[in-house]
């Protein structure tokens, strides 16, 4: 299988841009129109990602070591969309088609057979994980809404009960439904350890366009039932016992508060924690209580809130990543970064500056876990 060959197509496939998806899916939904209805109504942002997503995982198969076990967690999650078995043949001969009308003479036979092929690989590893985890796990879980709390204009933390364990490790993400928006899924990282009694912590900040975090924040109340996805992801997990340096902007806190819960946990008292928590006014602080209740009770936790654009701040200002860095590098450490794409982009260039290496920086920017489809990519994508 020539990989170099299937990259080289992709990108230029790739180059067409919108009119990619739009050939995807009409030839998806005329030879298979009953599988429509697995897709939202408004397929506006789904359609780009998916094809996007799709050709990405496919023609990086050379890097499947990497990616299975993020490829299993992604085929046990498809379930919650009443993906089977099935659905992946026609999903995979659209795709081809769509590449041999892109491609024209550049599509040989020799090429057709390498895409099947890495197509093929890739849909094993998602449909075998999906049946296994059928035995054991739901599609999805249901969650009831105890708690709604409004944290400012855009922001919203919800208390919820599954109907079941969600079986998640700290630091990792799940996808919710609500019944407001049918169909469309976004991820979120519990601010929760796992608990016996099923209880979720979820942190939701309202982005523009956004049609699910607006109505988790604006619409959802008190009874309401979400649905969960199974958790993916383990970049920001920790399974090793050394010090760890936190830094999170806005609602990139959640799957840290859910670390520090799982640290209280331990038996190791001697684990140094450091979390930088930043905002751009003190008001967006949202959570700040809590940090300093989990500080009391943590002696080796250490919480600095940091503003960038409040002058009225009497702690640290400046960009969060910035101010962590001033206390690095840490040895001995490993660091964790969550937040958004500029936020961690820019605190990944900061902390290389400051001396730390690569291999101990962990992160996570949101930008993968948006949307399910864009999932797929994540082993390309995450440090």
């Amino acid at each position: 299988m020539d990989t170099a060959r299937l990259r080289s197509s992709w990108n230029t496939v790739a180059g067409f841009g919108g009119g990619v998806p739009l050939f995807f899916y009409s030839t998806l939904f005329l030879t298979r129109p009953h599988l429509r209805e697995l897709f939202p109504a408004g397929m506006s942002a789904q359609r780009d990602k998916l094809v996007r997503a799709l050709g990405r995982v496919v023609a990086s198969v050379d890097e499947l070591d990497a990616a299975v076990p993020f490829l299993r967690q992604l085929g046990r999650d498809h379930r919650k969309f009443a993906v089977t078995a099935d659905h992946y043949p026609a999903v995979g001969q659209a795709l081809l088609t769509t590449l041999e009308h892109f491609l024209g003479e550049e599509w040989t036979p020799e090429l057709a057979a390498d895409w099947a092929a890495a197509y093929k690989i890739v849909a094993d590893v998602m449909t075998a994980a999906a049946k296994e985890s059928a035995h054991t796990t739901p599609a999805w879980w249901n969650g009831e809404v105890l708690r709604h709390e409004r944290r400012g204009l855009d922001v919203a933390v919800l208390t919820i009960r599954t109907d079941r364990p969600l079986g998640y490790r700290a630091g990792q993400s799940v996808s919710v439904e609500t019944a407001l928006r049918p169909r469309i899924w976004r991820y979120y990282s519990p601010a929760t350890a796992p608990r016996e009694d099923n209880l979720v912590e979820l942190h939701v900040r309202m982005v523009d366009g956004g049609t699910v975090s607006s109505a988790l924040v604006q619409a959802v109340r008190p009874g309401d039932v979400l649905r969960l996805g199974a958790p993916v992801g383990s970049r920001l997990t920790i399974e090793h016992e050394r010090d760890v340096v936190l830094i999170a902007g806005g609602t990139g806190l959640a799957p840290f508060k859910a670390l520090l819960g799982q640290i209280a946990n331990e038996s190791l008292p001697s684990r140094r924690v450091e979390l930088y928590v930043g905002a751009r006014t003190a008001r967006e602080l949202y959570d700040l209580p809590a940090l300093r209740a989990l500080a009391s009770a943590l002696p080796e936790l250490r919480v600095v809130p940091v503003v960038s654009d409040d002058p009225r701040f009497g702690g640290p200002r400046g960009t969060v990543g910035e101010v962590a860095v001033r206390h690095g590098p840490w040895p001995g450490r490993e660091v964790y970064v969550c937040g958004s794409p500029p936020m961690v982009s820019a605190t990944r260039n900061l902390l290389a500056g400051a001396g730390v290496a690569a291999e101990h920086v962990h992160w996570e920017d949101f930008s993968g876990y948006q949307d399910p489809a864009e999932a797929g990519v994540g082993f390309l994508t995450r440090g």
